[in-house]
């Protein structure tokens, strides 16, 4: 692993933006099916000891994913991403939702649009991520829920299963 690899996150109120940059030591290739194929998603998605368990996954523009972040005790918080633009290795867009297990939006979670960017030069590859959210109240509460430490813990998974390919 390497230690100069790391997370930078902002949280910008004005705009209702949340920025997270993260840098991997490995192909584009490598970073993109980590993000987009839900077998490796699971391996890394949830903060440890919570993980995912997807229930359905159709990565391609009209898409989504439907999945779990499953606590030890067996505690699931359903959510789905529903897939926007998705220009392959270079970057996709996406609406995250709290849902039920069928998939119907939480209404009392707020939820964000994603644009994931993906940008490889040598054999590191940036991933920047913007969430944008509807109210500084619905960022305000996301961060709350602990968002920035979570999801910087499921990087380091990601790095993790990269480094172990």
């Amino acid at each position: 692993m390497n230690s100069n690899l790391k997370t930078n996150f902002s949280a910008d109120k004005e705009n209702k933006k949340v920025h997270v940059e993260r840098i991997f030591d490995s192909s584009v290739n490598n970073v993109w099916a980590a993000w987009t194929e839900s077998a490796l998603l699971e391996q890394w998605w949830a903060p440890k000891p919570w993980k995912a368990v997807t229930k359905s996954m159709d990565f391609r523009e009209g898409g989504f994913w439907l999945y779990a972040m499953q606590g030890p005790d067996g505690t699931k918080v359903w959510a789905r991403f529903d897939y926007g633009t998705i220009v392959p290795l270079k970057y996709f867009t996406s609406e995250d939702t709290f849902t039920d297990e069928n998939g119907v939006p939480n209404s009392d979670i707020a939820g964000s649009n994603w644009k994931a960017t993906f940008t490889e030069a040598g054999n590191v590859t940036t991933v920047n991520i913007e969430l944008v959210f509807k109210t500084v109240s619905d960022l305000e509460k996301t961060m709350e829920m602990g968002f920035e430490e979570g999801f910087k813990m499921a990087l380091d998974n990601l790095e993790e299963v990269l480094t172990s390919k």
